[in-house]
Order: structure tokens, then sequence, then C-alpha cells
């Protein structure tokens, strides 16, 4: 089943210390002040920051659900979600990867098994 926009609010909410704000006119997620996630609720997509290697281990096994962003951006790791095309279990594995590649890695330890499961 197709992922919503509000499904991504909730997810990337529930992680610790995240908090919603805005970027260029996009709902983002937060922690520590960085970027994890953008949401572009018009095209039904989640931009999630992941490494070079996490972003190839997810196109090469979900490669309709994944995509590079183009250029540079893409080329550091951020990577496009299509929502209508991601099972509900894709998205929490995207988003809690994009949390703990940004997060401050102190916080990262005190969760270290952290499971994103609503």
């Amino acid at each position: 089943m197709a992922c919503l926009p509000e499904d991504v609010r909730a997810l990337a909410l529930l992680l610790p210390e995240a908090v919603e704000g805005a970027h260029q006119g996009h709902p983002d997620f937060r922690v520590g002040g960085r970027i994890f996630a953008t949401l572009w609720t018009d095209e039904a997509r989640v931009v999630v920051k992941l490494t070079p290697e996490a972003q190839a281990h997810l196109l090469e096994a979900e490669p309709v659900v994944f995509e590079p962003v183009p250029g540079a951006w893409g080329a550091r790791g951020w990577t496009s979600l299509d929502l209508d095309e991601a099972e509900e279990e894709i998205l929490r594995e995207a988003l809690l990867s994009a949390w703990r590649i940004v997060a401050p890695p102190g916080l990262v330890a005190r969760y270290e098994g952290l499971a994103l499961d609503p």
C-alpha cells in the first residue's frame, strides 16, 4: 500500500529529538538542527539524507522506490523516495537511516537498538 505525507510526518516525528521545520516552502524534519528528510507533498515524495553507500544499497534493493536527487546533492547521498511506490516498512527504514546519519553521534549511541515501529 502506498504511503501518504501524513505517514512521513508521523514516522519522522517518532524519532528521538526530531522536530518539524520548513525548507524552501516544504516541510522538513531535523535532528540536532540538521535536516534528515524533506517532504514534497505535491510530488508525493520525501527526500532523505543518506551516505552514498546507503543510497547505492537502496537503489539496488528498491529501484522503483528510490532515485538519487539530480546533480551534486544526489552524489552526496540525498535520495528521493516515491511515496506512491513505497511500503511503510521501506519508508520507516529510510527515515531511520537518514536520522542515524544526521543525528549527533551521542544521540545515535543512546538509541543504538532503535526501531521505528509505531
